[in-house]
């Protein structure tokens, strides 16, 4: 297998993350976001969307959400369970983990893609050239101010974000939470179950 990320881009830290916990080693390609190289022709061939990271099978399939990845890999390597130990408890994992990604990654993004300069024409992943929209950098930081505390409600009777056991839903949120810096917001003070959480997390993804 072979990896073609950006190591400080969210999605390949998700992946990175996943990987760390489950002891895994994979040849990993670097593409370089800065200079455009994942919009370029040679990493097209990889990636028609553009978009990082990619995980290359060795039999030549690419897959490119990083939910997939979790599911591909959790299937080779089960020891630790990061997608849960029975059908209710992947069936949660997996809700949280698309709840997150629409509910508060999406929304950081929003608000960093529509307000960047480097951006411009930029404003949403892949090859189509797509204008940046002010109002939906202000909409995006509203759904953060939402999220935040209903995660913090919900940590108030949860260890991790599916009960006892730390799962990628738990990573995602962790890097979420790290991506939230891009756009210079932080999870709030009175939040403390979610920020008793992000210690746990940070201990666990040391």
């Amino acid at each position: 297998m072979k990896v073609y990320a950006y190591d400080p881009a969210p999605n390949p830290q998700r992946l990175a993350l996943f990987m760390k916990m489950k002891g895994l080693e994979v040849e990993t390609v670097p593409v370089d976001m800065t200079t455009g190289e994942h919009l370029g022709d040679a990493y097209k061939q990889v990636n028609p969307a553009g978009t990082v990271p990619a995980l290359v099978l060795d039999d030549g399939t690419v897959l490119t959400e990083v939910v997939g990845m979790y599911t591909y890999l959790e299937g080779l390597h089960p020891q630790p369970p990061l997608l849960g130990q029975t059908p209710l408890e992947r069936a949660q994992v997996m809700s949280w983990c698309h709840k997150l990604f629409t509910g508060l990654t999406q929304a950081v993004a929003s608000v960093f893609r529509n307000r960047s300069k480097g951006f411009v024409n930029r404003a949403l992943p892949g090859p189509q050239d797509l204008p940046q929209i002010p109002d939906l950098a202000e909409r995006g930081r509203l759904q953060i101010n939402f999220a935040l505390p209903m995660l913090d409600e919900h940590l108030a009777t949860s260890r991790w974000l599916t009960g006892d056991n730390f799962t990628a839903a738990d990573i995602d949120l962790y890097v979420t939470i790290g991506f939230m810096g891009w756009i210079k917001e932080s999870i709030p003070e009175n939040c403390t179950h979610l920020n008793d959480w992000f210690l746990r997390a940070q201990e666990k993804l040391a």
